[in-house]
Parts: C-alpha cells; sequence; structure tokens
C-alpha cells in the first residue's frame, strides 16, 4: 500500500468517520504571481489547485480520532510538493491558534519538500513563525504527535515533524533534512528513511497507515490526562523470601536472572502502554531504558525503566526526554531503577555519558510534576541515582542501592577480593539500610 495519500486521504485513515470539519480559511490574497513576482507562478498555483482540488498545501480542521478530538494539519503534496508559502503560514497559525483557544492536541500529518523556491526567504521565515506556533502550544501544555509521510523533508520536517512531542512515521517514508536533489550524489539513500530515522533516535515508531488510527487512538488519550496525584509504586513481583540478611545477599538477590525485570513491572502496572525511543540526538538505547506512557488505575502515568544493564548515553537522554515531556503535559512520572551502572566503555564517553547523566539530574530535579521510583534490582551508584526521585524513592527487597558496586568499592580501597563481601556490609546498601539512612522512604515488600 503506497503511503502517497492526499491531504484528505490521510485525513480518512486516521478520523473516525464523519467527524473532520475543516477550520475556516483565513488567509491573505495572492500578490500577482506571489511576493516575488515569480514568472509563472500563478499559473502553476493554478495547476495545483485544479490537480487537487485544494487552495493551498495544507487542510486544517477538527477531527475525533478514536474519540479523542485532535486538531488535524494534512499536508497535500500534491499541491507544489507540499511546500511552505506565506499563506501555508497563514492556515498553519490560525490551526495552532484554534487548538490553544480551545485546549486540543495537534496532529500535523506531514508530506512536504520544505520551502517553496517561488517565495524565496519570505518562504523560509515560515519556519520562524510555524516554530514560534509550537512554542506557544509546548507552552500551553498542550500535545504535538506528527505523522511524517513519504516525502518529509526540509523546513517541514525541522519544524512540524521532528520538532513534536511524539514523532510516527510511515513504513519507507523518504525522511530528512536534506531533499533528494539537495544530497551528496553518494549519499546512502537507506540513511533517509523512516526506519533510519528510527534507528538515529528521532523517530519513535514506524506504523503502518492502516493501523494509524489505533496507534494515534491510544496515544492522544494519554497524552491529554493531567493529574498531580504522585503514581504509586509498583506493587512487588516474584517470591522474596524477606529482606535481604547481608549486604551481600542483596547484591546476589538484585544480581539474580531470577528476579522481575522492568518489562515484567510495567507489564502489571499498566493496563496498556505506549513506547518513545531515542534522544532525539542521534541515539536509542533499547536495551538499557524503557520510556512511555501507559494507564494505571484510570489515568496516565508516564515511565521511564531501566532493563539491569549499564544504561548508555542515549538513554539518559530519552529518559530525560520522557520527564520533561510529562512535566509540561502535567502527568505523573514512575522510574524503575535497575543498573550496575552507567556504561564506561570509550564510546560511552564519546557520546557524552557525563553530560547526559547531568541532564538527567536536571530534568528529575527541576520536575514539577511528582516523580516515584521504586528500586527493582541494582542501583549502582550516579549512574542509578540519576533517574530516582529525592524524597520519592521506594525499594524491593531485591533490590541494592550503593555509591559504587561492592567489587569497584573493594578495589578502590586497595582491598583483596576476600573483602568485597565484608566491604559491601560496610557499605550499607540493603533496603533496610537504605531506610534507616533516609536515603528511601521505605520498601515494598511481598
Amino acid at each position: 500500500m503506497s503511503d502517497r495519500h492526499s491531504a484528505r486521504e490521510i485525513v480518512a485513515l486516521v478520523a473516525d468517520d464523519s467527524t473532520f470539519a475543516e477550520l475556516p480559511a483565513s488567509i491573505r490574497d495572492p500578490r500577482p504571481d506571489g511576493p516575488l513576482a515569480w514568472p509563472g507562478y500563478d499559473a502553476s498555483r493554478a495547476r495545483a489547485a485544479e490537480r487537487t482540488g485544494e487552495q493551498e498545501s495544507v487542510v486544517c480542521g477538527t477531527a475525533r480520532i478514536g474519540g479523542a478530538r485532535a486538531v488535524l494539519i494534512a499536508f497535500e503534496f500534491g499541491f507544489l510538493g507540499g511546500s511552505l508559502g506565506e499563506r501555508t503560514g497563514d492556515l498553519l497559525e490560525a490551526a495552532y491558534t484554534y487548538a490553544r483557544e480551545h485546549r486540543l492536541p495537534v496532529v500535523p500529518l506531514v508530506a512536504t519538500g520544505g520551502s517553496r523556491m517561488q517565495e524565496g526567504m519570505l518562504a523560509l521565515t515560515q519556519l520562524q513563525r510555524v516554530a514560534r506556533q509550537s512554542a506557544l502550544t509546548r507552552e500551553a501544555g498542550l500535545a504535538q504527535v506528527a505523522v511524517v509521510r513519504d516525502p518529509t523533508t526540509g523546513g517541514g520536517w525541522a519544524t512540524l515533524g521532528a520538532g513534536a512531542d511524539v514523532v510516527l512515521a510511515l513504513p519507507g517514508a523518504q525522511i530528512g533534512f536534506a531533499g533528494s536533489r539537495v544530497r551528496p550524489a553518494d549519499a546512502d539513500p537507506a540513511a533517509y528513511t523512516a526506519e533510519a530515522q528510527v534507528a538515529a533516535g528521532a523517530v519513535d515508531a514506524v506504523v503502518r497507515p492502516e493501523e494509524l488510527r489505533d496507534t494515534l487512538a491510544r496515544w492522544l488519550p494519554l497524552l491529554t490526562s493531567p493529574s498531580g496525584t504522585p503514581a504509586p509504586p509498583p506493587e512487588p513481583l516474584g517470591d522474596s523470601a524477606g529482606l535481604p540478611g547481608t549486604g551481600w545477599d542483596a547484591v546476589r538477590r538484585a544480581r539474580s536472572p531470577r528476579r522481575p525485570h522492568a518489562a515484567a513491572y510495567l507489564d502489571a502496572y499498566f493496563t496498556h502502554r505506549v513506547a518513545i525511543s531515542g534522544d532525539r540526538c542521534g541515539g536509542t538505547d533499547p536495551d538499557g531504558m524503557l520510556c512511555g506512557f501507559g494507564a494505571h488505575d484510570g489515568r496516565t502515568v508516564a515511565y521511564a525503566a531501566q532493563t539491569g544493564t549499564a544504561t548508555r548515553p542515549a538513554g539518559y537522554r530519552t529518559a530525560a526526554r520522557l520527564i520533561r515531556l510529562a512535566d509540561r503535559l502535567g502527568i505523573p512520572v514512575l522510574t524503575l531503577v535497575d543498573t550496575p551502572g552507567a556504561a564506561n566503555d570509550a564510546e560511552a564517553e564519546r557520546q557524552g555519558t557525563g553530560a547526559a547523566i547531568a541532564d538527567l539530574f536536571v530534568a528529575v530535579a527541576g520536575a514539577r510534576t511528582p516523580v516515584t521510583t521504586l528500586v527493582i534490582g541494582e542501583g549502582g551508584s550516579g549512574g542509578a541515582l540519576a533517574l530516582a526521585a529525592p524524597g520519592n524513592t521506594w525499594a524491593t527487597a531485591d533490590s541494592y542501592f550503593s555509591v559504587i558496586a561492592p567489587e569497584l568499592a573493594a578495589a578502590i580501597l586497595k582491598r583483596p577480593p576476600r573483602e568485597v563481601e565484608p566491604t559491601a556490609d560496610q557499605l550499607r546498601i540493603r533496603p533496610q539500610d537504605l531506610v534507616e539512612l533516609g536515603v528511601i522512604r521505605g520498601t515494598v515488600n511481598p
């Protein structure tokens, strides 16, 4: 199935039947051959209008998607390549203004080749205009979920697409800042695809056209349900034998492959959930950090969960992105701590481990929305603490939290291997020790 849908076709794919209502178009009268008096521009626009039935490259309106009301911005690629000009900017500004006035999320359905050549720099400056509208909508606490289609390039990708809170893409769609006619001759075309953008952390997921409505119907209610009540910590899983007797016992239990990990806790906690992916800086950490939004007891809770592996810089940046988004939308956050520590290989350093951890500390510390943390396994050093909520952290009986792993602590102190287990006791890393020290609020035990 081709994803070269017209604006009306893509609206029909995502909107509930008979719910789309086009917003009144209030756009400036066209000047003869446009602001630059470009010869033949009027004729090009007339042919585009006749071919598509549209007066501009976007169609804006409201609709329900799975019952959730939203503002839709659908690009018509058949109208001069879905390019942005002054009148496009008029329509986009009006759509975002309507969304703010009526407290509605915005769903751009993007297919564009960029700015319109026939309007020169006046077309390019529409990107600033769009960015301003997006920023105002973000400040208003309203979600933006983009669907990027084939193709989405240039400024349309760099504003309405990549600038959205959540970015979904159609399979095989050409996506990138550089369009096909302006790339280096030896550029790998596979780098400019939806799948490549997911791998690079710029797109959250690839969604088939026939699944768009259901996918958006899961996302929109979750992103439009603010709550000021903290998320309760999850109930403990597994058959724990009470609290650990020694520090080393706590370490062994936290490292056991048989204890429940993040995915099991998330499955038990949420009735359904959707995931975000990528740090928007070129990286992902799918094996180390799970982030997204889910429904718990009838309300939305955002989550960032370590999976038991060393967390990579992209994982920390994705978690910071999740927490800031939840904070803007007024959604409480649950974090699950479970890592031996931050990845410490050379590549992790080149990717900015320290800066990524620092940014996550700031995101958690600056969050106005309540953050709740449960330590479910290893709590290794600052790489674990960065995800923990000050004053609202809990721990399971199968966990420990330490300034550093006992083996590494012994090595730093120049102690022989036989001193590792006593060192674990001295560090006081058991859940009950952490409660006594005031590091955590309490334990959740079977």
